[in-house]
């Protein structure tokens, strides 16, 4: 991929990196229910998911999504679920402070778990799909080599995905040091609650082509 071609693609994967959604809240929520070592952990998930997405695009199982009327549907409404049951943990979780003595984050959830829950936000999302299929086609040349820009794309947008929501971590880790009564707490799990759970309508309310 040339140079004038794999820049305007980078921009583009940061603006949509920094755009606020459910990776983005996931990230943040993280931050402030784990701390910034162990909330970290959501943004590896959260840049598998992206290679999984790119990988259903690029063995054409996305065109199967823009096409089918079925297949999309179960996807979005698998991701609609998904993303109210994290609104609805989130929403439940203990109003207890989130960092013990010695500094460390309550381990209420493991890195492991974490890691699969960044990765169910940003797998389970068929507007992703849609968006890589409009995308993408822009920055590929078919007259070279498929697997090696391929193989750019993913680099590129793991990368800067990865990059932005451990930003995005450790932004709302610093909240932390505010968070002192459990009103306070209960407040922010809440709010993170309900921001889940508005992100799951409005991936109900997505429709292909808009």
């Amino acid at each position: 991929m040339e140079f004038s071609t794999w820049l305007p693609f980078f921009l583009a994967t940061v603006a949509i990196s920094l755009s606020p959604g459910p990776g983005a809240i996931a990230a943040m929520g993280a931050g402030l229910n784990h701390g910034f070592r162990r909330g970290q952990s959501i943004a590896f998930g959260l840049a598998l998911g992206v290679w999984t997405q790119l990988l259903v695009v690029g063995v054409g199982l996305g065109a199967l999504l823009a096409t089918s009327a079925l297949a999309f549907a179960v996807l979005k409404w698998v991701g609609v679920a998904y993303l109210v049951w994290l609104g609805v943990q989130q929403w439940r979780s203990p109003a207890a402070p989130v960092s013990a003595p010695g500094g460390d984050a309550v381990p209420s959830a493991t890195r492991a778990q974490l890691v699969l829950r960044g990765w169910g936000v940003n797998a389970l999302n068929p507007k992703g799909t849609v968006f890589l299929l409009a995308v993408m086609p822009q920055f590929l040349d078919t007259a070279r080599p498929m697997l090696a820009q391929y193989l750019t794309i993913a680099a590129t947008f793991g990368v800067v995905e990865f990059t932005v929501m451990t930003g995005y971590a450790a932004l709302a880790s610093r909240v932390l040091r505010l968070l002192r009564t459990p009103a306070q707490i209960r407040w922010m799990n809440r709010s993170f609650g309900g921001l889940f759970v508005a992100a799951g309508a409005f991936l109900a309310l997505f429709k292909r082509g808009v």
